[in-house]
């Protein structure tokens, strides 16, 4: 079976693909960066330029296509999700239709469609209609919050859960969600290829257990050895608790915010026909969290939410009639590159960024306090690196092992900025290292903001290219 699979770059599309690879499936991902998608080291899958929301662009994807994976949203982008969404599924649905694919399966929200529907949970359903309409027959699956490592709204309620003894919480805590654990998503998503009676059907997933979401925060607490008290206050907003989950967790404001409006949505299986056609061993709460807790503390993740393509890739916000306005560092030391190299992979999360890491967590919760990612997304691996990774606030764009890591800046700015590592060896003996940041102001504003800044940025980038070099002496 030939099999196509959008969203592999997401949480769930990124633990998906090897499970069909370890089932003998040929598996074929779509990815605007295949780079990106390259880089995880798949053995196996062929990877195709294209992009759902641009429709010429889809046609060589679905050739020979028997089955496509539809683990796509624009939940997040900076512009209206919902009608992107709407956009991306027509497109899809077509594609899929003119190259005769058999079935699509979907992954969407798990809610009862009321009038208080929230603007992502009705978008995820509407995504399952547009498919249908597409003549393909569709299998929907809709679940509730999904508990694993990496997952984007268990981290929220880990982070809740360990940083706040006491929580002023709204009234949404109360709402009723089935969790369900990621490894049962997969089995399900896994399952349908083969289960004839799930294709044309809407069906929902979930752990069997309904559970409040301070239930939730509680048990996982618990699991970590410590304790919550929460003080109901009915007047917090969507948007507030939204604005207080940007500032407390690792989640930013442009995804908290959808997640927490759907939030005061109940979540909970009202038919789970799924259960008697697909057979398998469903985990408890507590035993799908102690698993995440168990995966986060061991180090690196399959997939994590931070992965996900965010609709800004390769976007530009440069002006032509503004210069390029750079601050370049150039060390020559009797080191061994392969050493400095080592040193620069291991940059952000824990270790830091090598000088002025207060100055760096200002700028984060400066960043977090206008609605933008921060610095807590830290790593997903503390020393290994592929391209797409996110590092605080800095996604990798471009790497070269022991030669060339590129960042590309994801906190609010008026422009675009990168920040380059090249380690070149001398011909003489030892390396050079060569360190670039690079700023294109989006209006005369940001050339402003560079120079208002350039005091701190003479005195960081200076002494960071100086530190590299230090922390990668042999006797460091």
């Amino acid at each position: 079976m030939r099999i196509l699979v959008t969203g592999a770059s997401g949480y769930v599309g990124g633990r998906l693909v090897p499970l069909l690879l370890s089932k003998g499936y040929q598996v074929r991902c779509l990815a605007r960066n295949p780079e990106k998608l390259a880089a995880k080291g798949w053995q196996g899958v062929e990877i195709v330029r294209g992009d759902v929301l641009k429709p010429d662009t889809l046609e060589s994807a679905f050739d020979n296509i028997d089955v496509a994976y539809y683990l796509v949203h624009s939940m997040g982008s900076k512009k209206d999700f919902e009608n992107s969404d709407s956009r991306a599924a027509g497109n899809f649905g077509k594609a899929a239709k003119e190259s005769d694919v058999k079935r699509i399966i979907y992954l969407g929200g798990l809610a009862k469609q009321t009038e208080s529907l929230s603007a992502h949970l009705r978008s995820r359903q509407e995504v399952g209609q547009i498919l249908g309409i597409s003549g393909v027959p569709v299998t929907e699956l809709r679940a509730s919050v999904i508990i694993g490592s990496g997952s984007a709204s268990f981290e929220i309620i880990r982070d809740l859960a360990s940083k706040l003894p006491v929580m002023i919480t709204p009234r949404w805590v109360q709402s009723l969600c089935e969790p369900i654990a990621i490894r049962n998503v997969l089995q399900y998503l896994l399952a349908c290829l083969t289960e004839a009676r799930t294709e044309g059907k809407i069906l929902e997933i979930g752990g069997g257990e309904i559970l409040s979401y301070a239930k939730m925060m509680k048990t996982v607490a618990e699991l970590m050895g410590k304790k919550i008290l929460m003080i109901p206050l009915p007047v917090l907003t969507p948007r507030l608790s939204a604005y207080w989950l940007n500032i407390v967790t690792t989640v930013p404001m442009r995804i908290a915010y959808p997640l927490v409006e759907g939030l005061r949505n109940d979540s909970v299986c009202t038919n789970r026909q799924i259960t008697e056609w697909i057979k398998i061993d469903l985990f408890d709460f507590r035993e799908a969290v102690s698993r995440a807790l168990n995966t986060h503390t061991e180090g690196e993740l399959a997939s994590r939410w931070t992965e996900a393509s965010s609709g800004q890739d390769n976007m530009v916000n440069g002006v032509k009639s503004f210069k390029i306005l750079q601050d370049k560092r150039t060390i020559t030391a009797s080191v061994p590159s392969d050493h400095i190299f080592r040193t620069v992979q291991q940059i952000g999360g824990k270790v830091g960024w090598y000088y002025g890491n207060w100055l760096w967590k200002i700028r984060g919760f400066a960043d977090r306090l206008i609605g933008g990612v921060g610095m807590r997304r830290g790593r997903r691996h503390s020393l290994y690196i592929r391209i797409g990774d996110a590092i605080d606030f800095w996604r990798v764009e471009k790497f070269e092992e022991g030669r060339y890591l590129k960042l590309r800046a994801e906190m609010k700015l008026p422009g675009q900025a990168w920040l380059e590592f090249k380690v070149i060896e001398n011909q003489v003996g030892g390396s050079t290292l060569e360190q670039t940041a690079t700023f294109i102001p989006s209006n005369w504003f940001g050339v402003l903001y560079w120079y208002l800044v350039m005091p701190a940025h003479f005195l960081v980038f200076r002494n960071m290219a100086k530190n590299i070099v230090i922390k990668s002496l042999p006797n460091r």
